[in-house]
């Protein structure tokens, strides 16, 4: 069987991560999950060690020393993931905002489908998005509309963070060059596959905005993505001008 991880970096979830991990272990399919914990003040990760003996060799968890950006969380448990030879590498918010339930179709995208990268997307079909204030919708859905017009790449929800990667497409990807630690980390790694050339597929899902706990949002999250996103674009465009450059000469 090939083996699945899901990577869920928490801070301060203590309300949702027992009925996550429930859930997920509830499913057909056999999924592990990896919980990256920032040092949670509510006592998140203490929830995921008493449940280390309910879920023996299924859950782990990856103790940091403080809060250092969703993006560092993710790369330190995909790091971990390949170093423990999974197969599949998912990552998901801890807020219930992602359906476990959609865990298993991003699983069949790769694993049957073919894809390389399957992305839980809420608007490769209409905007899918359920307790979200209409401005909050309208500023996702607005840039991802920026991020596929600047960046030039054929995906609908380009800053989704729910998503299944083959354990190829990080390896290729030098994780260690990862630039981007907020919203935008979302994107770049979005952007480094499709320039790899790896096959992408969009799976559409409903987006739930989370009933407990808090937010993570911030605006200067949002001015990241925006700003990086010119900076991203400007830089595989130096890197293709100059390559073409040497190969002419």
């Amino acid at each position: 069987m090939s083996k699945a991880v899901v990577v869920v970096p928490t801070y301060n979830e203590i309300e949702n991560i027992e009925r996550l991990l429930r859930t997920v272990f509830s499913l057909q399919r056999e999924f592990h999950v990896l919980v990256v914990d920032d040092n949670s003040p509510d006592g998140t990760a203490t929830v995921v060690e008493a449940n280390f003996k309910n879920y023996p060799e299924k859950l782990f968890l990856l103790k940091r020393a403080e809060k250092n950006g969703l993006g560092t969380a993710y790369i330190a448990g995909f790091k971990w993931a390949l170093e423990n030879g999974y197969d599949y590498i998912f990552e998901m918010d801890a807020d219930f905002s992602h359906n476990p339930n959609d865990l298993i179709r991003l699983f069949n995208a790769c694993h049957k489908g073919g894809s390389d990268v399957a992305i839980g997307s809420r608007y490769v079909k209409g905007v899918n998005v359920v307790n979200w204030p209409m401005s909050r919708v309208l500023m996702s859905w607005l840039a991802s509309k920026y991020v596929r017009f600047v960046m030039g790449i054929d995906i609908y929800d380009t800053t989704a963070g729910f998503i299944c990667y083959r354990r190829s497409v990080l390896e290729k990807i030098n994780l260690d060059n990862i630039r981007f630690v907020g919203y935008a980390f979302q994107i770049e790694m979005k952007f480094k596959a499709y320039l790899s050339k790896f096959k992408i597929k969009e799976v559409p899902v409903i987006f739930t905005d989370r009933t407990k706990g808090e937010s993570k949002m911030s605006s200067g999250i949002i001015s990241e993505a925006i700003f990086g996103v010119l900076a991203m674009k400007f830089k595989s465009v130096f890197n293709r001008k100059k390559f073409n450059e040497s190969s002419f000469n």
